[in-house]
């Protein structure tokens, strides 16, 4: 069983900074693509940013300059920093991650909240 477990989340003012960590635990041979999902109340779960086992990254167009991605294999860690937040950032933000255990799987985290306000 693989578990991801995300931190990192809270009340920012706008223009304020905060990372989210994403650690995947458990029975890991490898993983594949990682990202960040987000979803607004209301509204659809969107992609935020991706990143490859070799580090090839994509972002939604409402995030670029100002998140970024970046992830350690050996810790089995992906990370989303991100800076300039806005009001519209504020979301449930999900980790997710392509992992090969005893099999192959699509795992999501719990989500964790960020919150944009002044």
């Amino acid at each position: 069983q693989v578990q991801l477990v995300e931190s990192g989340g809270g009340l920012v003012q706008p223009g304020e900074s905060l990372r989210l960590s994403c650690k995947a635990n458990g029975i890991i041979y490898i993983i594949n693509d990682m990202g960040w999902y987000r979803q607004a109340p209301g509204k659809q779960r969107e992609l935020v940013a991706g990143i490859s086992r070799g580090g090839r990254t994509n972002y939604a167009d409402s995030v670029k300059g100002r998140f970024t991605i970046s992830r350690d294999n050996a810790k089995n860690t992906v990370f989303l920093q991100m800076h300039s937040l806005k009001p519209e950032d504020t979301a449930v933000y999900y980790c997710n991650a392509d992992v090969v255990s005893t099999g192959r799987n699509e795992y999501w985290g719990q989500g964790t909240q960020v919150t944009v306000s002044s």
